[in-house]
């Protein structure tokens, strides 16, 4: 494809601030293929690889307009094909809004919701957990995780009580920093869950060490967050330009540089970044289609990177 029918970030984001749809989408990946899917190793269940985290940009009121911008997301969303939304109790009314927002718009069974539970204790845990299922208005949850291993163990207990009821679908772990590495490895090694959740961007590379094979190796799927290191990797990039070989991977922005890195890495089920700005989602939507970097492109990747 020539270079000039591939849209620039620039040109990406000042489509998006149009109000219609269709205006978001460039014309370039009007006929691009379809997002890649990725399956969930222990039931080959196809989920897109591009998802959408909630943490801090999903947390506003119920007011006026103060929902407009998450509510263009979602159905941007959604309409791009893409389903994994993961949220928390931790994120303040995040639940409460994709819950209200996916209900507006007739999307709550075509979303494969994630949330997690966040406290003490099995009483605590199950009150957590069920005000979880009515904020996000689902009797069925596709994915219950133990945020950052908190009382992990009481709580694996409950959630495969829930999961063997049919209350779950599937059942996981979650972390945010490596630090916390070692632990989710030995959970990871001795527990049976379907799904583990961590950091991991083309310049926090830890993961590639253990976890990821281990996520192979027991057939866990992966799910990761903070790909974009807090929008820091922004500030690492701000004026430069990206390598004109980013064309080999169908590669129009930093943002998809980034997701593309991490997608590539055959062990990685779903990267959700987080968004509340609807010319961001359709930019990170375009990292699920078209060519992934190998393993040779995504050394190269990082490199370039670590140079700027």
């Amino acid at each position: 494809m020539p270079k000039s029918m591939y849209p620039s970030r620039r040109d990406v984001l000042r489509l998006a601030a149009g109000t219609a749809a269709a205006a978001l989408i460039p014309a370039a990946f009007a006929a691009a293929s379809a997002q890649h899917m990725r399956n969930i190793p222990r039931t080959g269940e196809a989920i897109p690889a591009i998802g959408l985290g909630s943490w801090q940009t999903f947390d506003v009121g119920d007011a006026a307009g103060e929902r407009s911008a998450q509510h263009e997301v979602l159905k941007l969303f959604a309409e791009q094909g893409g389903r994994v939304v993961d949220s928390s109790p931790m994120y303040g009314e995040s639940e409460s809004v994709i819950g209200d927002l996916a209900a507006e718009l007739g999307i709550t069974r075509k979303l494969f919701l994630a949330t997690k539970v966040w406290t003490s204790g099995r009483e605590s845990g199950i009150r957590q957990m069920e005000e979880s299922f009515r904020r996000l208005r689902t009797e069925q949850m596709d994915l219950m995780q133990v945020h950052n291993l908190v009382d992990w163990k009481t709580h694996l207990v409950t959630l495969r009580d829930w999961k063997a009821k049919g209350r779950l679908r599937y059942i996981g772990i979650t972390h945010y920093t490596e630090g916390a590495y070692d632990d989710l490895a030995r959970v990871m090694a001795s527990e049976d869950i379907d799904f583990v959740q961590f950091n991991y961007s083309i310049v926090s590379r830890a993961a590639e060490r253990r976890l990821l094979p281990l996520a192979q190796e027991r057939k866990i799927a992966v799910l990761v967050n903070k790909p974009f290191e807090k929008a820091g990797l922004f500030d690492k990039v701000r004026g430069k330009q990206l390598p004109v070989w980013a064309r080999d991977i169908d590669c129009t922005s930093w943002a998809q540089f980034f997701l593309k890195f991490i997608l590539g890495h055959p062990a990685v089920t779903c990267v959700i970044p987080a968004t509340s700005k609807p010319r961001h989602l359709i930019d990170n939507m375009q990292a699920g289609h078209g060519r992934l970097p190998d393993a040779a492109a995504r050394e190269r990747m990082a490199q370039f990177v670590r140079q700027l």
